[in-house]
């Protein structure tokens, strides 16, 4: 569990970022990517994503030989230049101790340049900014606008909550499950970490590529940074499509022809045999395609009688809207 104590002060310097913070939602896009589960949503996203990254963006990976990134990538500008200069003022001390730490005990060899990063190279900064600057353009731009009009609805969700029920209410209200106990929030999470906010204060930024728990940096100078999970927890596709044949190709995209088909059908409900017929297979395969959509939540099995019923859920909707608009 996260602990986090307020002081009077820090109640009162709670803050919501204004905008999307582009390099913290490029690092919760490749946290996302690099995950193993929900494959049924996100697993054609993430081959998509990986195969599409220049050779350019590689560095990022050497950054994180372990799965823990460097601190000094938890940058909360709004801007694009603004993010990556912040990445490049870095004080040299801060990125020499955390790639000490991400790589303490890492057994494959360090790659020469992060040698010469941690020596304070200015190339090797460089080489930082050029990846993340073509990770941003290839991952993000293409959905950067969704991530706009999501943040901005976001953003007037959690103003209307603190006009409407106090800050309190607010906070506990950003993520299911955490309580305010006194002038501590409490935040589910695996092990245990106590936050002494101490007047700094915080600052509170959705994230629409991650579905995780809330996500904590210490912003050198600043307040603590929180990242939480926000918007529909699944993969974001551009606005603009162009009609429903591009819509059922891009939803396509993510759970394959077949069981998007499925989930298109499940709009009414159907046996799994009335399934299989619109569709054009077998009982098992329209069984087995229900199953993992059943398993991802976007279906609802129910058995009256001899026959077995399927229909949508509110998520397999939201999903098919999603790509539907």
């Amino acid at each position: 569990m996260i602990r986090i104590h307020f002081t009077a002060a820090d109640f009162a310097r709670v803050r919501f970022a204004p905008r999307p913070a582009p390099l913290q939602e490029l690092n919760a896009a490749f946290m996302t990517a690099f995950r193993r589960d929900d494959q049924l949503l996100f697993g054609r996203w993430r081959q998509r994503l990986l195969r599409s990254l220049p050779a350019s963006t590689e560095p990022l990976g050497d950054l994180v030989p372990a799965g823990a990134a460097p601190a000094f990538l938890d940058v909360f500008a709004g801007t694009l230049d603004e993010a990556l200069d912040s990445v490049a003022a870095a004080r040299p001390e801060l990125i020499r101790s955390e790639i000490e730490r991400v790589y303490a005990g890492h057994p494959s060899p360090v790659p020469p340049w992060i040698h010469e990063l941690h020596r304070g190279d200015a190339g090797a900064r460089q080489l930082i900014r050029r990846a993340q600057h073509t990770a941003f353009e290839t991952v993000l731009r293409p959905v950067w606008p969704v991530v706009q009009d999501l943040h901005r609805a976001e953003f007037t969700r959690h103003a209307l909550a603190v006009a409407e029920h106090g800050i309190g209410a607010a906070l506990t209200g950003l993520v299911p499950g955490t309580r305010l106990r006194g002038d501590v929030w409490e935040i589910e999470a695996p092990g245990a970490r106590e936050v002494r906010l101490g007047g700094r204060g915080l600052l509170l930024l959705p994230t629409f590529h991650w579905t995780g728990r809330p996500l904590l940096a210490d912003l050198p100078g600043g307040p603590l940074g929180l990242t939480y999970p926000a918007g529909p927890g699944l993969p974001l596709a551009p606005d603009g499509a162009g009609g429903a044949a591009d819509a059922d190709g891009a939803l396509a995209g993510v759970l394959g022809r077949t069981r998007t088909d499925v989930l298109l059908t499940l709009a009414r409900e159907h046996t799994t045999g009335g399934l299989a017929r619109r569709l054009g297979v077998s009982n098992a395969t329209a069984s087995a395609h229900a199953a993992a959509l059943r398993e991802a939540g976007l279906i609802t099995t129910v058995r009256a009688g001899r026959a077995v019923l399927h229909r949508r859920t509110a998520l397999g909707s939201l999903l098919v809207g999603r790509f539907h608009g």
